[in-house]
Order: C-alpha cells, then sequence, then structure tokens
C-alpha cells in the first residue's frame, strides 16, 4: 500500500495524498492510481509472501510451487473445462445474489449489499476501455496478474502450508478456496468464487504443477475483462451484463454435466505424469 501510494504521489502530486476520497470512488482522473494501487498490493500482499516463504525454505521458488512443465493435453482440458463451467457459475452467482439474511441480521445485509455495490461501481470503472491499449493493460491487471499472484499465495502457498499441517489436502484445498472468497469482500460473489477457488486448489494437487491453476484463474479473469471489451465495442451498457446471457434449465444441467466429467477426466490423466504432491 505505502508503494502504491508513493507511486500514486508520483503521478498525481500531494493532493491525492492529502485527501484519499477517489479510493473509494469512480472518478475518471484517478482510475489509473487505483490500478497502481490494485496492481501494487496484488505484488505486495500476494506475490511476495509467496516468494518469501519458498526463500525461508531455503528453497527454489519455482521447484517449491511446482512450475512443472505443462501438458498440452492438461491445458486443453483446462480450458474446456473452464468454458463448459461458465453457465453453471453464473447460475450459482445469480442464487448467491438473491442471498437473504435473517431480519436480525439485517443491518449486516445492508453494509454488504452496500460493500457490494460500491466494488461493482470500481469494478465497471475499471473495466470501461476506450482503445486497445486500455484493453491490453486491463488484461494484465485483471487478467494475469492476480491470476499469478493469487495462486502463488493461495494455493501454492496457504494450501501447500495447510496441507503439510493437517495431513488431509481436502481440508486445505476448501480451507484456502474460502480464504480466498472472504478475501475479496464481495459476499453476493462469494459461492461462485469459493467454487473456482476449490477448483484451482484440485487443478494443483491433482497435477503438482501451478501452472494449471493459474491458466484457469487467468481464463476466468480474462474472460470478464473481454466480455466488457465486446459489450463497449457493441454500446451494451455493462449494467446489462447479467443479462447478455440466457439459457434454459437444462443448459445449466449440461454445464454441470460437462463440468464434473472433464473434472474427473483431467484427475485421470494427471495422475500420469504425477509426482509429487504440494504440500510434502
Amino acid at each position: 500500500m505505502l508503494i502504491g501510494l508513493f507511486l500514486v504521489f508520483l503521478q498525481y502530486g500531494e493532493k491525492a495524498i492529502l485527501d484519499l476520497s477517489w479510493m473509494a470512488g469512480t472518478d475518471p482522473a484517478y482510475l489509473n492510481g487505483q490500478r497502481i494501487l490494485i496492481s501494487s498490493q496484488q505484488i505486495g500482499l500476494f506475490l511476495v509472501p509467496a516468494a518469501l516463504l519458498a526463500i525461508t525454505q531455503g528453497k527454489n521458488a519455482i521447484l517449491f510451487y511446482g512450475f512443472k512443465k505443462p501438458q498440452a493435453n492438461l491445458v486443453l482440458l483446462v480450458l474446456l473445462m473452464m468454458i463448459c463451467s461458465m453457465p453453471l457459475l453464473e447460475w450459482v452467482g445469480r442464487l448467491n445474489q438473491e442471498m437473504s439474511l435473517p431480519p436480525f441480521l439485517k443491518e449486516m445485509e445492508l453494509w454488504m449489499k452496500a460493500a457490494e455495490d460500491r466494488a461493482a461501481e470500481t469494478t465497471a470503472a475499471l473495466l470501461k476501455m476506450n482503445t486497445v491499449g486500455a484493453f491490453l493493460v486491463n488484461m494484465l491487471m485483471i487478467g494475469m496478474l492476480p491470476a499469478i499472484a493469487e495462486e502463488l499465495m493461495f494455493r501454492g502457498a496457504l494450501q501447500r502450508t495447510m496441507t503439510r499441517i493437517l495431513i488431509n489436502p481436502h481440508v486445505s484445498i476448501w480451507f484456502s478456496a474460502f480464504i480466498f472468497s472472504a478475501i475479496h469482500v464481495q459476499f453476493y460473489g462469494f459461492v461462485p468464487r469459493l467454487l473456482l477457488g476449490a477448483t484451482f486448489g484440485y487443478l494443483y494437487f491433482w497435477s503438482g504443477s501451478i501452472w494449471y491453476a493459474m491458466f484457469a484463474h487467468f481464463i476466468n479473469n480474462g474472460y470478464a475483462v473481454c466480455v466488457a471489451w465486446y459489450m463497449q465495442k457493441n454500446n451494451i451498457p455493462l449494467s446489462q451484463a447479467d443479462q447478455t446471457l440466457s439459457i434454459a434449465w437444462y443448459g445449466y444441467l449440461v454445464s454441470s454435466m460437462l463440468t464434473v466429467l472433464l473434472f474427473v477426466y483431467f484427475k485421470r490423466q494427471a495422475s500420469f505424469t504425477f509426482k509429487e504432491q504440494p504440500g510434502e
């Protein structure tokens, strides 16, 4: 955060430091400042600690986190899995958005909705892209950087460490997925993000390579950027993003079946090249 604020100071001057209200807003003049902060936090909160963990263990980070050469067939399976799961995740997300807390938690529900609305406004502002350059910046900042930094932290570092402590890899995978979803502080997208985190965790556990989790994470984030780019190029308001996908009930069923089948097939295929479980 301090490094990010220093970089913001270099670009905007002391006015951006004396008045930090822009951090919670969508002022176009400060969008680059928000991009700087988001990127610096990704590096400082996730990437650097993960690298330091490998160093404290006295091991090369490349070997420590399992940067094994990805297999083309497994990469293809991950791509197909993420594509097929999109309708399922959209349905789960819609159910999550309809969540309603008991009356005695009304104040908490109002706070959660307010936080969700602010996050949605900030995301929509960041996703406004008028040029190819802005599109590429968002693909790097929203697509690639989180895929690398967050997977190293939550799957590589946290999941690996919890597996060594708890022994049971499934508990570690779901615990890491829970923290991964909770840390985003977006409660009305908690469940689909939890499922995504668990998916990334199993891809890592079964394959022994962090590349597949990173690739799946990149597809998920990059897809959102591409959809936003397409909608703006066709003059479709971003607020209508949830209305652009209309699928019959059996479409969600097919999506679920294909996702599960590809998931199981990935496990079987990965077992042929699986050498060392992350966390051992």
